[in-house]
């Protein structure tokens, strides 16, 4: 059973200081004109939202003075205040409209550019970290990560930028009217501030608990789904069904917590709200109602009905924004906790390569060899060296190991004292119980870690000083598991080299004994491949998996366990492809099955990381030692 994910304690409740500012700065980076039209639709539309209360004030003393002074003189200043009332209004709808339709398209181009670098990045990675890291929790990244962007930016920055511009000409219009009133909202501001800081830090905290929590559970579920047969098998689904239960529940208690905090927030401020516009109400009206009472404002407007009235629908409008705010907050933690993820992916250390060896196609002049921009089938490693001549060393597939460590963890070494060689054209075996360090050596020689200590020579070139890419693509390798993409069986063939012509593929295919039941497919070489292949056999994606070897056409093949998982029968057409693509190659052959190996040239057996006995079939038996015991069967592979 996978193991099950960590608890959640020890969760920072806060994302990291500086991931706002980054985020913005990445914003900023791709759609800065666009952001600046958004500010400035934002700006008309808060001042539109906000000109009610100022025209309010307006239109109440050009009514007070129609009463004083005849309707006939005031007619034309209200019929002016209400057309210029319609015209601001009118502004701040298409400001609106405007900057919503941009940020639809600002919001999902800044995904699409952030989807590409993290995916970019993350091709960059090495294999320890795919290791290391859940495949469902790193999908995590691209689903619930990536949408809680989506809501901060389309919905969460505006509303914030908004809802602030608005609490900025509020405040300075209530003082403007009156300061008494104004220092009263400034009391229950205080109130609702001590509220979100109180009720809004809880939500915050598990805000971010639930999308490390979500990433924990989607994780488990891409494990049982591509281990459903397994479960299915050993009669897991009990167990798995508990298991799953643990850790979903982990997530509903840490949701529950955030949303909890978050649905209690907004009727507290709402409440808050209403007692606030009660007040200013009662107050406002005592004082009208008191003769002589005076305001203290920076109109020197006497108090009246045109200063209430609009005050009124001020602490109306400034309590649904500062909700707003408050409402965004959660949001935005939520968001703050998805984008610190995604930017701790993104700065995740990529594969390191120091390499400057490079391999070049390669022509024999003068019994010299010098770089050739065709295709002429001759490899050659281009070696640079510091007096700023260059050598060429042709590629023959020699590999050696001298004296080599290697420990996946600091001080838990798992390969000793490693020393081999295969010549051209050798095959070479490698024999041990699960464990004993044979797989690791093939990852050692792809570099796919690198060594503790020692050397691994390739055609006399220190592996170190060859650029990975090139090193990789001079190396073919059948893996046990095999991965079929979607697509084409062509494009599947062809993803070993994807310049290859169709016949170059079809020729691999005749190679590795793979054209006769391409051809019976219903489409045949066009047919459709979806879920890894599962409309076809173990043993038909193991041929597959080696036609896609023998079209890269690599001097070297790396054969670990190829025919492991299927039977005799299926073994046997599969061992007939494997035979015609080791020829004239030099071959590692990692296997379980000692028929596979007996005509090697050279079979090392290992335990615990250690060479223990090397030799040929016939020389191995001779010398009746561990060998020996695992082919007589008086010892079995673990």
């Amino acid at each position: 059973m996978p193991k099950k994910p960590p608890p959640m304690t020890g969760v920072k409740s806060k994302a990291k200081k500086g991931t706002f500012p980054r985020l913005i700065k990445n914003l900023l980076k791709d759609y800065k004109l666009h952001l600046a039209v958004v500010t400035v639709c934002i700006i008309l539309s808060s001042v539109a939202s906000t000109g009610s209360s100022l025209f309010l004030n307006r239109l109440i003393r050009n009514i007070e003075d129609g009463m004083k002074l005849g309707w006939a003189e005031a007619s034309h200043s209200v019929i002016r205040t209400l057309i210029t009332m319609a015209c601001v209004f009118l502004v701040g709808i298409i400001s609106s409209f405007l900057y919503t339709r941009i940020m639809a398209v600002v919001t999902q181009g800044f995904l699409n550019k952030m989807r590409q670098r993290m995916f970019s990045g993350m091709e960059k990675l090495p294999i320890r970290y795919f290791d290391t890291h859940p495949h469902g929790d790193i999908m995590s990244y691209y689903t619930n990560d990536i949408d809680t962007l989506r809501q901060l930016i389309s919905q969460g920055i505006p509303s914030l930028i908004s809802s602030a511009l608005i609490l900025t000409i509020l405040v300075t219009y209530m003082l403007y009217l009156s300061i008494w009133m104004t220092l009263i909202v400034f009391a229950a501001v205080g109130a609702m501030t001590m509220v979100m800081k109180t009720v809004g830090g809880n939500s915050a905290k598990y805000f971010v608990r639930q999308q490390k929590a979500l990433g924990n559970t989607e994780g488990y579920i891409e494990e049982m789904i591509s281990g459903q047969k397994v479960v299915k098998v050993f009669c897991h689904e009990e167990e798995s069904c508990k298991e799953f239960d643990e850790i979903n529940n982990r997530l509903f208690e840490e949701s529950s917590k955030a949303h909890s905090f978050a649905n209690m927030l907004m009727p507290i401020m709402a409440n808050i709200g209403n007692i606030l516009y009660v007040l200013i109400a009662f107050i406002g009206g005592m004082l009208i109602l008191s003769s002589g009472a005076k305001n203290i404002s920076l109109s020197g407007q006497a108090f009246g009905l045109a200063v209430i009235v609009p005050f009124l629908n001020m602490t109306r409008q400034f309590t649904h924004n500062l909700s707003q705010v408050s409402q965004q907050f959660n949001q935005i933690i939520m968001a703050l906790a998805g984008a610190d993820r995604i930017f701790s992916l993104m700065d995740e250390k990529p594969e390191t390569d120091n390499g400057y060896v490079t391999l070049v196609n390669a022509v024999e002049v003068d019994g010299k060899l010098t770089e050739c921009e065709n295709h002429t089938g001759m490899w050659a490693w281009k070696h640079p060296h510091e007096d700023g001549t260059t050598t060429y060393t042709r590629l023959t597939g020699d590999i050696r190991m001298e004296h080599m460590d290697f420990a996946y963890e600091p001080g838990k070494t798992v390969l000793h004292d490693i020393s081999l060689y295969a010549e051209p054209g050798q095959k070479v075996a490698f024999v041990g119980a699960t464990g004993a360090g044979k797989t690791t050596i093939t990852n050692l020689i792809n570099r796919f870690y690198d060594v503790a200590d020692g050397k691994i020579r390739y055609d006399g070139i220190n592996i170190n000083k060859i650029k990975k890419d090139d090193l990789r693509r001079s190396l073919g390798i059948v893996l046990q598991d095999v991965n079929l993409f979607t697509g084409t069986v062509m494009d599947n063939i062809r993803f070993g080299r994807l310049d290859a012509t169709d016949e170059e593929c079809i020729a691999a295919a005749k190679l590795a004994n793979a054209d006769d039941f391409i051809r019976m497919l219903p489409e045949g070489y066009s047919t459709i491949l979806s879920s890894n292949g599962s409309n076809l056999s173990q043993g038909q994606r193991q041929l597959l998996s080696i036609a896609r070897a023998a079209v890269a056409d690599p001097p070297v093949m790396i054969l670990d366990e190829a025919t492991s998982s299927i039977d005799t029968r299926t073994e046997s057409i599969v061992q007939k492809g494997m035979d015609a693509l080791m020829e004239g190659r030099t071959v590692l052959v990692i296997a379980h099955r000692l028929s596979t190996v007996q005509n090697s040239d050279v079979i090392m057996v290992l335990d615990h990381g250690r060479i223990i006995e090397r030799g040929s079939h016939e020389q191995l038996i001779a010398e009746g030692g561990r060998y020996y015991q695992l082919y007589t069967g008086a010892f079995e592979l673990e």
